[in-house]
């Protein structure tokens, strides 16, 4: 896992370094291409469909630009790690919806509120845990000339877990990241968050309270049409 890790890290530092070449010199400092699907800002008008793949799955979504602040749309989540957490190795599906609101926004910095509901699924060898995520995120963007926007924020991936022995489990995660725009219209993008999980899951926790390290770090792209 630590190996891992540091490829995604490793993957990071090369598409910053390779931002900073791009970038011509004596450019002006702007809002990048006036989109985004990571930091605070929104996409304003159209629609992006958006893949990630890294640890803990591999997602799918569509996003539409609802008004100016305010984006909606959906995700479709195949994970091989359970909710992040990096001991527990489980297949899973999660279908969730999916919020972005941007509170604030400057030449230098945006704020951004997300929200993503939904159902999820994990598949043991014997039984099948089914819950609801509840996920909410604060994110703050800065754009770096036109081509990069970096991003730093909160993560707290709440979910709970019906049934017998089920119960609620609080993620707190914190990380960074970047969107690399190839054009005006097409982004790749790289995340990272990590932090405890704290939950009253007993099927997951055997000493209840207990904090287990979680880690979400994804590679992905954005097209916006």
């Amino acid at each position: 896992m630590n190996r891992s890790v540091s490829s995604w890290v490793l993957m990071g530092v090369l598409l910053v370094s390779g931002a900073a070449l791009a970038q011509e010199e004596g450019a002006s400092y702007g809002r990048g291409q006036g989109w985004s699907v990571l930091s605070g800002q929104t996409l304003g008008q159209g629609t992006a469909l958006m893949g990630q793949v890294g640890w803990p799955g591999v997602s799918l979504g569509l996003l539409h630009g609802a008004t100016s602040r305010f984006d909606i749309g959906g995700k479709l989540t195949f994970n091989y790690g359970r909710e992040g957490i990096v001991t527990s190795v489980v297949p899973g599906l999660k279908l969730q919806a999916l919020m972005r609101l941007k509170l604030l926004e400057t030449s230098r910095v945006n704020f951004g509120l997300s929200f993503a509901p939904g159902p999820l699924f994990y598949f043991y060898e014997n039984y099948t845990d089914v819950g609801l995520a509840l996920p909410i995120a604060f994110t703050v963007g800065i754009p770096v000339g036109s081509a990069l926007m970096l991003n730093v924020g909160l993560d707290i991936p709440f979910y709970v877990i019906f049934g017998t022995g089920g119960g609620a489990v609080v993620p707190i995660l914190l990380g960074g990241g970047l969107e690399y725009f190839i054009d005006r219209n097409f982004v790749v993008n790289f995340n990272v968050r990590m932090g405890p999980s704290v939950g009253s899951y007993s099927g997951l926790f055997a000493d209840r309270g207990r904090a287990r390290f979680t880690l979400e770090a994804l590679l992905g792209v954005a097209y916006k049409f």
